[in-house]
């Protein structure tokens, strides 16, 4: 919550425009509904929202784009009420395979590297088991890990998912049968349970360098930001002409 918080207070931005972060749970007073009451008691017309998740294929985009009246239905059956809303929506799109997320994934495992000619980075991402919402996972997850191998110069990338799982047999794979040395990236915006034991339960008894540093905090987030909000100015003032 700090980081994106920090990442808003330095965003570059039209003056006025009033920006709140809102959070699907756990935080008191700073949820998606909060975060629409206090912009709409501002005299806001037009809702902007950026989707702050790393994958398209998150079922929680889904069910937030449907439940702040972007779409008429979800994809997948959900318990999320449709939230008040009186403003029109514009809703954005996640991180996916972003040029600037790529380059936010290699500095977070950059001080792993020793000989990058030797190395296969790993992205490890949630994943889904659900059709359609697994296919747009991988499509994301596989695009950046091309864009990580471009800017990084180590010999491979590839990627895995906890959901279906396949982090095991991936890093087996790439350490023992190609003799690479194997560095796991999480894709994961934020350190928590699935980066601190998820992922290193899921690689017991392998080989390979790990750190759990996550996507945030980095700086970059707050271009990432500024090209989300802009791209849905743009789209807004379309719609009012």
């Amino acid at each position: 919550m700090e980081s994106v918080d920090d990442a808003i207070s330095r965003l570059n931005l039209p003056d006025p425009l009033p920006v709140e972060a809102g959070f699907l749970e756990l935080v008191d007073g700073r949820l998606i509904q909060d975060g629409i009451n206090r912009l709409e008691a501002q005299g806001v017309t037009d809702l902007l929202v950026v989707p702050l998740f790393v994958s398209s294929g998150s079922t929680h985009v889904d069910e937030i784009e449907y439940a702040i009246g972007a779409k008429d239905a979800p994809e997948r059956e959900t318990d999320l009420e449709p939230f008040e809303v009186r403003a029109r929506v514009h809703f954005g799109y996640p991180v996916d395979n972003d040029p600037d997320i790529a380059v936010m994934v290699w500095d977070k495992v950059r001080s792993l590297s020793e000989q990058p000619e030797q190395e296969t980075i790993l992205l490890v991402g949630h994943g889904s088991i659900h059709d359609g919402f697994r296919q747009r996972w991988e499509a994301g997850i596989s695009s950046l890990a091309e864009r990580v191998q471009q800017i990084s110069g180590v010999a491979h990338t590839d990627y895995a998912l906890l959901n279906p799982e396949s982090v095991y047999d991936k890093a087996k794979y790439w350490s023992e049968e190609r003799g690479s040395r194997v560095i796991v990236a999480p894709l994961f915006l934020s350190a928590g349970y699935f980066t601190q034991h998820v992922i290193p339960g899921r690689l017991k008894e392998l080989e390979y360098a790990y750190s759990g540093e996550t996507l945030l905090p980095h700086p970059l987030l707050g271009q990432w930001l500024e090209r989300q909000i802009q791209f849905l100015l743009k789209k807004c003032d379309e719609v009012e002409d």
